[in-house]
């Protein structure tokens, strides 16, 4: 938990490299929202047994970061920190369907091992895309694609409004821990009584500044909508981006893409 102050105040900085001018960035954020929406819903699709077919997926996130010039370090770090979730589900995997599935170098895996991979896969597939997208895109520009595409003004307004309020959040909390590491150096660790007490005042002094937070927003002239930035039209990038994405997702779901290459080798 000593590490909880620093990933809170960092919480933002795949959102901050949006920011800058890349090929990924220009491109429309409807696009980008659209491909990774249909992404996702690809990987989900795949069976238990289908790990080596969602392979081939990887190329997504690492051809959007490639254009957008992410680092991979913090989403890898990301990706590291949510593993525990996906491990908890799949865990029991290979204890509970030990049947024979394939044979690989002369060992013979199971169904369960199978399974765990695939969950694993499918897990890293979904997170790195939707990290790479928001490092490419921005939150802000992702919500304006939304509404685009039609979602209700009301459910993008509460998302930004969320995603804004998970800051003031991650202050407060940021703010309480130091408070505590200053005042007891000797335990780096809350006890559990401690620990009670100093999420109550989380909440009481979260509650209170998103208070002040929505006053000083009434006397700018708050109405409930968010104003967002729009783009016109499609440019002949976000086509090509979008007919890629199709064609990869197609490919894919579709087909065999790991057995034909092994097939042409």
């Amino acid at each position: 938990m000593s590490a909880a102050g620093p990933a809170l105040a960092h919480l933002g900085a795949l959102d901050g490299l949006a920011a800058r001018d890349t090929p990924a960035a220009r491109l429309d954020p409807r696009v980008k929202t659209l491909a990774a929406i249909a992404y996702v819903a690809v990987v989900a699709s795949f069976g238990r047994g289908d790990a080596l077919r969602l392979v081939p997926l990887a190329a997504w996130p690492v051809a959007l970061g490639a254009l957008g010039d992410v680092p991979w370090r913090p989403v890898l770090l990301r990706l590291a920190l949510a593993s525990p979730f996906a491990l908890g589900v799949a865990a029991f995997e290979p204890l509970l369907d030990r049947a024979p599935a394939l044979a690989v170098a002369g060992v013979t895996v199971s169904a369960g091992t199978v399974a765990f991979a695939t969950i694993l896969l499918k897990f890293a597939l979904a997170l790195s895309g939707a990290l790479v997208l928001v490092a490419t895109t921005g939150f802000d520009a992702m919500c304006a694609g939304l509404e685009r595409l039609g979602a209700p003004r009301l459910l993008v307004a509460q998302l930004l409004l969320l995603y804004r309020y998970l800051f003031v959040l991650s202050e407060e909390a940021a703010r309480l821990w130091r408070a505590h590491a200053l005042r007891s150096p000797d335990r780096p660790r809350p006890t559990a009584r401690l620990g009670a007490t100093l999420l109550g005042q989380l909440l009481l002094r979260t509650l209170a500044r998103g208070e002040r937070l929505h006053a000083a927003m009434r006397c700018r002239g708050f109405d409930g909508t968010v104003k967002l930035v729009r783009r016109a039209r499609l440019s002949r990038a976000d086509l090509a981006f979008g007919a890629a994405t199709a064609a990869l997702l197609a490919g894919c779901r579709f087909g065999h893409l790991p057995a034909a290459l092994q097939r042409l080798l």
